[in-house]
């Protein structure tokens, strides 16, 4: 179905962002499901756009530093709503980084369906913190 695809789609982004020390990152999968032209916006403000390109270059450049040597994200609740050709989402997810910090966050997938596959148009996510937690459906 339309759902289990975007689901899929969703759940792959997340797969693609983790690594060990000696295994890389393939990001193939999460580069593979945005649009061309597709837009991300981090949490950090200034608003400060970027392509999906851009951001696994950022993190593998903290990667090779050492400075985030080991990572995984697994997504800890996602509901989906579509309409005919257009879907959102939203993804509550759970990184751990280098073995020891926890980061809690939720993303906003904005989809598009062309001929039979869906594509990310956008993401757009924000941090947990002290006076903003992850909604119980997403966390």
């Amino acid at each position: 179905t339309d759902r289990d695809a975007i689901e899929a789609l969703i759940r792959a982004q997340f797969a693609a962002l983790s690594w060990a020390p000696g295994s890389p990152p393939d990001y193939r999968p999460l580069l593979e499901g945005f649009l061309a032209d597709a837009r991300l916006y981090p949490s950090r403000r200034p608003l400060a756009p970027q392509t999906p390109a851009a951001f696994c270059d950022r993190l593998d450049d903290l990667r090779k530093s050492g400075a985030l040597t080991r990572f995984s994200e697994r997504v800890s609740g996602l509901e989906v709503a579509i309409f005919g050709r257009v879907a959102v989402a939203m993804a509550g997810c759970e990184m751990l980084e280098n073995d020891h910090t926890v980061t809690r966050d939720v993303s906003a997938f904005l989809l598009v369906k062309d001929n039979e596959d869906w594509c990310i148009a956008a993401q757009a996510w924000d941090l947990e913190r002290q006076d903003l937690t992850l909604p119980v459906r997403l966390g």
